[in-house]
Formats: structure tokens, sequence, C-alpha cells
């Protein structure tokens, strides 16, 4: 068991990746704020942005994790997701990259007939 016991907090090395230049980021920017520095602002601007765009190819090449929770022996950080290649059910990354969506499996339809209601006594 990890720490999270059976929760899929998607810990991958995108999300870590990208979390850690965004750190990087506003760091630039808060100390080009306190100094005054206009270039500075836009640099940390820059690093920020730089962040967005590693998680997302980094989630493209593999790295990430589709919505939802894995399967529990595929939980750790660092393992690669194999279906990312073929692109992500429900996932604006993969679909702005270009991804075909997969097919899902339908959620089923609801009945026309109410379910019966179990008698009290």
């Amino acid at each position: 068991m990890g720490a999270h016991d059976e929760h899929d907090m998607g810990h991958t090395v995108a999300g870590w990746t990208g979390t850690a230049v965004a750190v990087a980021g506003t760091a630039v920017a808060g100390v080009a704020l306190v100094a005054g520095s206009a270039a500075g602002l836009w640099l940390g601007g820059a690093v920020t942005a730089l962040a967005a765009v590693a998680t997302w190819v980094l989630h493209l090449a593999g790295w990430g994790k589709a919505t939802g929770p894995r399967p529990v022996g595929r939980r750790h950080w660092r393992t690669r997701d194999t279906a990312a290649r073929s692109g992500h059910p429900d996932c604006l990354g993969c679909r702005l990259a270009g991804r075909p969506a997969r097919a899902t499996a339908p959620a089923p339809a609801p009945s026309a007939t109410p379910a019966p209601v179990p008698a009290r006594d």
C-alpha cells in the first residue's frame, strides 16, 4: 500500500515535472516583482507557461495518466502509460494533439419501467 491507500492521486512524471517548472517560474516572477524588474516578470511568466507545455508533451509521451483512477499495479508515479499513443477518452490534451477519441463503453440506458419499490413493514 502507498501513502494514499486505495486512492489514485495522479502522481506522474508529467505532473511532478510541470509542478516543479511552475514553482520555479512563479519564484522567478516573485523575485522579479520585489526587485522591480519587468524583464524578470516576463521571464517568470514564460517559465510558468513552459510548465504547461512540458506537462502536455510528457502526457502525450505516456508519462501522464488518463482521467480517473488507474489499476492498483500501475499507480507508481514512474509507471509509463502505454495507452497514451492512441489517446485517452475524454482527454482535452489528447484531442488538442489530434489524437482520436477511443470508443468508451456506452452508459446504460435508463429503463422505461420504474424500478419496484420495496414494501415496508
